[in-house]
């Protein structure tokens, strides 16, 4: 047994992935929900409100985006889909980056991308380690090989 599959060095792993999916998860359940906010409470002003923002086919980018954050946020709280939640996660942080959080890092005008690039690389971080031991993924996993060995 090495010192990084010792018991104690998985468990504690495993709680700090538990915890930067959670975190994660807040911030862009968090995030959906201002947007909604933003937009009066329904997914056409979402668009409406991705419009304004000049962000291309606002009228099915926002409602999907408010939707992804929300289901995605939810979906990595309880570490389902991590691999591909924490992509598709990513590649939306980027496309903030570059259609909305133009401004330099830490502008004052509170418009910089900071928030976006670390929620970016937190997802592919998530999204190469996987849930952990704690996320339903694992759950799933476990049992798949365990009827694959039963039926040996």
């Amino acid at each position: 047994m090495t010192v990084e599959t010792s018991p104690g060095v998985r468990g504690i792993r495993d709680v700090v992935l538990l915890l930067a999916r959670i975190g994660l998860g807040v911030i862009m359940i968090a995030h959906a929900k201002l947007e909604w906010d933003f937009a009066g409470g329904s997914l056409a002003g979402v668009g409406q409100l991705f419009a304004q923002s000049g962000i291309p086919l606002p009228e099915i980018s926002g409602p999907v985006n408010v939707l992804f954050e929300f289901v995605g946020g939810v979906a990595m709280i309880v570490g389902l889909a991590v691999p591909i939640v924490g992509v598709l996660m990513a590649l939306n942080m980027v496309g903030a980056w570059v259609l909305v959080h133009t401004s330099p890092l830490f502008s004052m005008d509170h418009n910089g991308p900071e928030l976006a690039i670390m929620i970016g690389l937190l997802s592919l971080v998530l999204a190469v380690v996987g849930s952990g031991r704690f996320g339903l993924d694992h759950l799933i996993i476990a049992r798949r090989r365990a009827r694959v060995t039963a039926g040996r």
